[in-house]
């Protein structure tokens, strides 16, 4: 019987794990990967207290971070991926990965983040990380002085033009629909900008480019014209996909697929379930948030553990 099960092995997952062995919760942590979506990039210059990293070098240093502390105390399970989580009659839950391995624990932690919805259109796959990129926050300082586009109309995509408008030569907005979905006030601002432009009612065709991109073709759905817009990147905003399949029915989950929780302590309404990063429900995402909600959530479950 385990203290407490960490599900995911990225900022939020580690961190927690880190905190349970100090606070020495016996801790079984269980993980088919490391590190999270920032694996992509080539450099986070955004991980507070390091200027640049590569996302792989991120992964292994949560690993090794972790894998330093856990001692006899947090029980790493690499390479296994949960496939389901059951109450059992005692308020205890049962944890089965792939292997078909069971795992029995008083508490649960979900950190299994979530994927970004990827950008299906001619060329996508062969410029992914050399033009194409999921992360304004990571790699948008890398496209300083540069004409980029974004692509997407909702509030995430709205956010990723503000923030490459601080150091881009110019931001073009490409949506599909002929509105956007992002809060009004928002869209007013953000295309007020001069360095900002949008197209609607475009329908993506091509990326095109040699070694890097460097122009994008779409169709106007309404005149059928077809335009190639010269652009050297193109961060994708077209929604998250989260990583939380295997707990319909456990926990209450959002209309896309987020975990509820009660941004105070990361706790569902399940009692015995907590989550945290970007799995969750919460309005902004991003490794050191994540980092962040792992620790609130252990501190909580520590109190509950202890206190109740």
């Amino acid at each position: 019987m385990y203290d407490l099960a960490i599900i995911g092995g990225g900022p939020a997952g580690v961190s927690a794990g880190v905190y349970a062995s100090r606070k020495r919760l016996k801790t079984v942590f269980i993980t088919d990967a490391w590190g999270g979506q920032s694996t992509v990039s080539e450099g986070i210059e955004n991980w507070i207290g390091t200027i640049n990293i590569p996302g792989m070098k991120l992964a292994d240093d949560l690993k090794g971070h972790l894998e330093a502390y856990a001692g006899d105390i947090v029980d790493i399970k690499s390479d296994e991926r949960v496939e389901s989580v059951a109450k059992n009659d005692d308020d205890t839950f049962t944890i089965t990965t792939n292997s078909k391995k069971t795992y029995t624990t008083k508490t649960v932690l979900i950190t299994t983040g979530s994927t970004r919805r990827k950008l299906e259109v001619t060329g996508a796959d062969l410029y992914e990380h050399k033009g194409i990129t999921y992360c304004a926050s990571c790699d948008g300082p890398l496209y300083s002085d540069q004409d980029v586009a974004v692509i997407g109309g909702g509030n995430a995509a709205f956010e990723t033009a503000a923030q490459l408008l601080a150091y881009c030569k110019s931001v073009i907005m490409i949506n599909r629909g002929s509105e956007y979905r992002a809060d009004p006030v928002t869209v007013e601002k953000v295309l007020a900008h001069p360095k900002m432009k949008s197209v609607q009612n475009a329908e993506l065709l091509e990326i095109v480019g040699e070694k890097f991109v460097s122009g994008i073709k779409y169709r106007d759905m309404n005149t059928k014209k077809e335009t190639t817009l010269s652009v050297t990147g193109i961060f994708v905003e077209i929604g998250l996909i989260p990583s939380t399949g295997y707990m319909k029915g456990i926990v209450e989950l959002n209309k896309v697929g987020q975990v509820v929780i009660d941004p105070r302590t990361q706790a569902t309404k399940t009692p015995g379930i907590w989550a945290a990063g970007d799995c969750t429900d919460t309005l902004y995402h991003q490794n050191n948030i994540a980092a962040g909600d792992g620790v609130r959530a252990l501190e909580d479950i520590y109190v509950h553990l202890h206190t109740k």
